[in-house]
């Protein structure tokens, strides 16, 4: 049975947090908020308990997971930094604590499940009272994708996380819905620096900091192959409807309608509001996206699974302006669409 432990998202009681801790101490699963979406975490230099992640999620072990830590002081206790010192302090004066994970040449004590028996480790400093707190509780670096079935929408509540994990995990904390919406920008400093997963931090902001990001962000199409970082696989992020992605560009409208004209069987309406008003006498499940990047980021996993739970066939939406946290709304999109855009 999963515990839900109920908390203040800005000041968590610390007799919960440690309760949530000496789960962790044992080698146990707890689920998490971060600014980000809910994190799945065990205690990340603990092979066995690694090893419980991927069984929970029904995750396969080629995908890595990102350790957590609470400050980017910490970043030596799982990484390498030799000759990185000043790009990683230069990146942590400006997006840490934040969405943003650095890929790092690691450090032998992180167990080989973490990284996908790769030679480098996925770090972060997560901006969420609960999540620091839990890290310091626990003394440890926390493993932690995110708190889903492997390959389903991100849980951005407990109740998601509850929608896949009940049974499967000791406990999850409660702190209220999180508030970006999207996993972290995953930048690789293995070489050159490398956009390897775009996400709550922009890349136009990495770029006016640390000089050009390499763009190959190239989908992985077997499970069977290492991954580099999480959130690579074509096929993530997905509604158990199919999801019919409109590529972005002209006669965006027109081609919407076609779409819905076409779509066969229950349909759900994933959609900015101004694009909803184009489909107002479609019969359908509608999904209310806003109007702004940050508040379709916030609703796009959420409306994914009411729309799973309202029971439609086909999810119908649209890729947005690819800047900003729009690259990564149009990367978990095509994802959720398993890489099928209708185009004009």
């Amino acid at each position: 049975m999963t515990k839900t432990l109920t908390v203040n998202p800005t000041n968590p009681d610390p007799a919960t947090m440690l309760e949530a801790a000496r789960i962790i101490g044992r080698g146990g699963l707890v689920a998490f908020p971060t600014e980000t979406v809910y994190g799945l975490g065990a205690n990340g230099l603990d092979t066995a308990a690694v090893g419980r992640i991927f069984a929970a999620k029904m995750r396969p072990s080629s995908d890595p997971l990102i350790l957590h830590v609470s400050s980017s002081d910490d970043f030596a206790q799982v990484a390498v930094l030799n000759g990185l010192e000043g790009i990683v302090s230069r990146l942590a004066a400006q997006f840490m604590p934040g969405a943003l994970t650095l890929v790092l040449p690691k450090q032998a004590r992180v167990p080989l499940t973490v990284t996908a028996g790769g030679s480098s480790v996925a770090v972060r400093v997560p901006n969420h009272a609960v999540a620091l707190a839990l890290i310091a509780a626990s003394g440890v670096p926390i493993a932690a994708p995110s708190a889903n079935l492997f390959s389903r929408p991100s849980p951005t509540s407990a109740s998601a996380v509850l929608e896949d994990l009940a049974g499967r995990i000791d406990a999850v904390l409660d702190g209220g819905e999180t508030q970006i919406g999207v996993e972290s920008t995953v930048l690789s400093l293995i070489g050159a620096p490398t956009l390897l997963r775009p996400g709550g931090v922009a890349l136009e902001d990495l770029e006016a900091l640390i000089g050009e990001v390499l763009l190959p962000n190239e989908a992985v199409l077997s499970e069977r192959v290492a991954q580099p970082a999480p959130g690579m696989l074509l096929k993530h992020y997905s509604p158990r409807a199919k999801l019919l992605l409109v590529e972005h560009g002209a006669d965006l409208e027109q081609r919407v309608k076609s779409a819905a004209r076409g779509a066969t069987g229950k349909l759900g309406l994933l959609l900015p509001s101004h694009s909803l008003e184009w489909l107002l006498e479609v019969p359908a499940e509608r999904v209310d996206l806003g109007a702004t990047p940050v508040q379709i980021a916030a609703r796009l996993f959420a409306g994914m699974r009411a729309l799973d739970a309202a029971g439609c066939d086909a999810i119908l939406t649209h890729q947005l302006e690819g800047t900003g946290l729009g690259r990564a709304l149009n990367d978990r999109l095509f994802r959720a669409a398993s890489g099928n855009v209708i185009q004009g």
